[in-house]
């Protein structure tokens, strides 16, 4: 799967959101969704993200014995089963065929990526690693999975890779963070980026749309779908918690402060890279 992603067609009209994975790629695929497709809210509220994006490394996340397992258990439902072998099925077939504009979805870094990547529209998402960490923390929780392997580490080595090339006219940066701090101002950071202009009053409504009391509760984004398909356990954690910059600080004792200040200390280093929530 690797050589075919490294050698996968990139078309101009390509948007691709990445970013390391409990990032708030989810979000972020909202937002330019949204603001790519002119506010099409009928199209968002009617499609799954999962359906509106092709997740592109998702087959190699279940493996066939695991597929196996989810197609057994859903015997009988066979619109739950066709679901299950969508998602686990090998996505750059069905990408080659596919109408453009294409919405991709992936945490693979941009190393792994053609060249010619930066020819399509790629929109980087990055959060503080603390935070990212405390999402994993809950993800796993409620994951059939066992055994997890991280698949996209190492963790600043994705970040740095897509710092680096911040200035590319089609390349856009943003923290998670921003959407904290001004969602306005990153909705419209976003809207820039595609070349597209909306009225303040477009802007507030796509910020309620994205607010996380609205999102969790969205059956459109939020991935309860994952628990229908056996994939997710129920009444464990929710795929969309809080939405919170900073929240580690409720979990982390003073020993794994330090242990994670100075990680982040002796990664950032060599590069002029920081997180909002550390300046």
């Amino acid at each position: 799967m690797a050589a075919d992603i490294y050698n996968m067609e990139i078309r101009p009209s390509d948007v691709f959101v990445i970013g390391y994975a409990r990032s708030g790629t989810t979000l972020t695929q909202e937002l330019v969704w949204m603001v790519a497709n002119d506010m099409d809210y009928k199209t968002a509220k009617s499609i799954l993200l999962m359906k509106r994006y092709c997740f592109l490394e998702y087959s190699v996340m279940i493996n066939p014995e695991m597929k196996e397992r989810f197609l057994k258990e859903k015997e009988g439902n066979i619109e739950i089963q066709n679901e299950i072998k969508a998602i686990s099925s090998h996505k750059i077939n069905e990408l080659s065929v596919a109408p453009s504009p294409r919405f991709i979805k992936t945490h693979i870094p941009l190393s792994l990526f053609p060249r010619s990547l930066l020819d399509a529209k790629v929109v980087y998402i990055a959060r503080d690693p603390r935070d990212v960490a405390v999402s994993f923390f809950h993800l796993n929780r409620c994951m059939v999975f066992k055994g997890w392997t991280d698949y996209w580490t190492p963790y600043f080595s994705h970040l740095k890779e897509a710092w680096e090339k911040r200035h590319h006219p089609n390349l856009l940066f943003i923290f998670y963070e921003e959407y904290q701090r001004d969602m306005s101002a990153a909705i419209k950071r976003v809207a820039e980026f595609f070349g597209k202009t909306y009225t303040d009053e477009q802007v507030g409504e796509l910020g309620e749309h994205l607010d996380v009391k609205n999102f969790k509760k969205n059956p459109f984004v939020n991935n309860d779908r994952l628990k229908d398909l056996g994939i997710m356990l129920p009444n464990v954690s929710e795929y969309i918690r809080i939405g919170k910059s900073g929240g580690w600080r409720d979990y982390f004792d003073d020993e794994m402060t330090v242990q994670a200040e100075k990680w982040i200390e002796e990664n950032l280093r060599d590069t002029d890279l920081r997180f909002p929530t550390l300046q």
